[in-house]
């Protein structure tokens, strides 16, 4: 395993861990950024998204949903077309991604709670009251963004298209 691999293995942590990571952050005033979601085909729109959401703070985690998660929420049969590992790789292959944390659960509440992010980030495809958590963030004077979709990438439109090839 070489050096880069090993870099990307770091920033993929269980929760208990995560925990002491925003502890920690929290205790010098770090600015943290929350996020999840599938990110099962990863495209241009979601490169956007999280460098857009990890501008917002000095760190971005991500709650990835994990396979069990995906199909949770009624994606298809056939999804996740990437395995939960190997979604986690590519993401924290990112500069933009701090930590990434697998979730089972169908909504990443948990995370939030145990994170309690200064910046819940979510895309323009929720609204305020579709945001899971935003009332919860809300609560203790956190923000809640919305960042626009980039238009013309989505990963179900992707698997569409190689479906009619």
């Amino acid at each position: 395993m070489n050096q880069f691999h090993e870099i990307i293995k770091k920033k993929i942590v269980p929760k208990e861990e995560l925990e002491k990571i925003a502890n920690t952050h929290h205790f010098f005033n770090k600015k943290i950024v929350f996020t999840n979601g599938c990110f099962d085909i990863f495209h241009s729109g979601h490169a956007y998204y999280l460098n857009y959401a990890r501008s917002k703070g000095d760190m971005l985690i991500l709650g990835l949903n994990s396979d069990a998660s995906v199909q949770m929420l009624n994606k298809g049969t056939e999804r996740p077309v990437n395995p939960q590992q190997a979604r986690a790789e590519v993401l924290a292959s990112l500069i933009c991604v701090d930590y990434i944390c697998i979730f089972d659960e169908d909504t990443p509440f948990s995370l939030i709670q145990m994170v309690r992010p200064d910046i819940l980030v979510k895309g323009g495809d929720y609204n305020i009251q579709t945001i899971v958590g935003a009332d919860f963030v809300q609560s203790y004077g956190g923000k809640v963004e919305i960042i626009p979709l980039l238009e013309g990438y989505s990963t179900t439109n992707i698997i569409q298209k190689l479906k009619s090839l």
